[in-house]
């Protein structure tokens, strides 16, 4: 067997590949979509807060009791998200006193308070801001969820039977005035303690929730004060509440977390395999058919042995997948590193896994063995169709019993289900590839890996060996149409 045959093959395969424009298109897309990610993410972000008029007749108390509570509820969750910031990049010498370097808690209304008297969230910003290092991005304040603007004038003076239509109005405002809900206390609360709410779209059940407990506390705290117990003495017994102490692996630390971010780089190759070899596949599929009809495949067969020109196809689908992946990969690469944020930190831990030999060697190994597995496939495919229909006619239920169970796969495994499922796939030799390439994050002990790697080498030798003779006798007979006592007889023809 002629080597430089076979590369002079795989180098035409290549070239002609690399010519259609579908291939440079599909190159770029990813890149094209880790730049444009960003700009869509913020364009769809929803970053305004939900504005909610709080109408009071009962004097005003109770809609400053409901403001209270939900500013208490924006400072709490500022809290948390400050915690998880400091604890993710180790930032406690900022203010080690300061309720937000203190992760052992559920935050109380004594924390809170602790918290605005220190400054509140501009302060803590700027003591982390002080002993950050440079490439770490600064803390993103998140938004406050909900606004509440004073009431306008034409529900003030609106009465029982103008309520519900100048309510209606408002909901139907637009631009800076716009109103996502109405909240009536009427005159006569708390002794009729019927609260109306008006929304333009079904309310959250966090805010009813709140908005309930406010009002009910309320409600007690009045109640009390009536049974003869002084404000202070109401206001301690509905603010009793345990304080609960909080334990919480780090950042990235807990099991379920931690084996999703180490699953990131075994699930994208997984995934990427599978996207390669169907772009690939389709293409030197194409590739096969115009050589068929302009007649290239004599003029070929005159030169080089049907051997040579199947490792050659095979090379050269290789390079057309590795050349695919290194520019995605690198792509990738760039983005992780050059971006900031809660994205950026998860990606960078995901490459820990790199890190380890004996799991890169893994990944490498069942990469190109999967490769070469499923593109043997098409080029036998190639072989045997004269036209792209016919060979549509082949690929499509290929490719749906290869893409099915790779697809349940991959969401077993992200759910960190390792049954009887993916046991199985790991030993059929047409998925193993994809999910050992998928467990190797979650974990799979090496036998098994071992064990899946030497069937997998075994089942690409048979695939040399039988789909090579349906190669080479279907070049040899063109234009004939094989049943499926034809192709039983190419399998068993050996090369003379």
């Amino acid at each position: 067997m002629n080597r430089s045959n076979i590369m002079l093959v795989a180098a035409r395969e290549f070239r002609q590949i690399a010519a259609m424009k579908s291939f440079w298109l599909t190159l770029m897309l990813l890149p094209i979509a880790l730049a444009l990610g960003p700009i869509v993410g913020q364009a769809l972000d929803d970053d305004e807060a939900t504005r909610v008029v709080v109408l009071d007749r009962s004097g005003g108390a109770a809609r400053e009791a409901i403001v209270d509570r939900f500013e208490f509820e924006e400072d709490r969750y500022r809290l948390s998200a400050l915690s998880r910031y400091v604890r993710r990049h180790e930032l406690e010498r900022a203010d080690p006193q300061a309720p937000w370097t203190q992760h052992d808690r559920w935050y109380t209304a004594a924390d809170v308070a602790t918290f605005r008297a220190q400054g509140g969230i501009d302060a803590a910003i700027a003591k982390l801001d002080a002993v950050k290092p440079e490439e770490i991005a600064s803390f993103e304040v998140p938004t406050p969820q909900y606004e509440f603007p004073e009431a306008p004038e034409t529900l003030v003076s609106a009465g029982d039977e103008q309520l519900d239509e100048r309510v209606d109005a408002l909901l139907d405002s637009e631009g800076e005035e716009e109103v996502a809900t109405v909240v009536m206390i009427g005159e006569g609360y708390p002794a009729d303690p019927t609260i109306r709410l008006w929304s333009n779209e079904q309310p959250s059940t966090g805010f009813v929730t709140v908005l309930q407990d406010v009002l009910t506390g309320d409600l007690r705290q009045r109640l009390l004060t009536q049974r003869g117990l002084s404000p202070q003495e109401a206001t301690a017994i509905q603010s009793a509440a345990p304080a609960i102490a909080v334990s919480t692996p780090p950042p990235g630390g807990g099991a379920r977390e931690a084996l999703l971010i180490r699953s990131i780089v075994p699930l994208a190759l997984a995934y990427i395999l599978m996207m390669s070899l169907m772009l690939s596949g389709s293409w030197m599929l194409q590739g096969s058919v115009e050589e068929r009809s302009n007649k290239l495949l004599e003029s070929l067969l005159a030169c080089i042995r049907p051997e040579e020109l199947m490792y050659g196809k095979l090379l050269g689908a290789l390079a057309v997948g590795f050349s695919m992946i290194l520019v995605w990969v690198g792509c990738a690469a760039v983005a992780a590193f050059a971006t900031h944020g809660a994205i950026a930190d998860m990606i960078r831990p995901a490459l820990a896994p790199l890190t380890s030999p004996g799991i890169i060697l893994a990944m490498i190994y069942f990469f190109v063995a999967g490769y070469i597995a499923i593109s043997i496939l098409f080029v036998a495919i190639g072989a045997l169709a004269d036209s792209m229909s016919e060979a549509q006619g082949y690929l499509m239920p290929i490719l749906l019993a290869i893409l099915l169970p790779i697809t349940f796969l991959i969401q077993a495994i992200v759910l960190g289900q390792t049954g009887l499922m993916v046991q199985v796939l790991t030993w059929i030799p047409i998925w193993t590839p994809f999910t050992v390439l998928a467990r190797l994050g979650a974990g799979i002990e090496m036998w098994e890996i071992v064990g899946a790697g030497v069937l997998l080498a075994g089942f690409i030798a048979l695939e040399i060996v039988f789909l090579g003779r349906l190669f080479r006798a279907s070049l040899l007979a063109q234009g004939q149409k094989p049943g499926l006592k034809q192709l039983l007889h190419r399998f068993r023809a050996a090369p003379e």
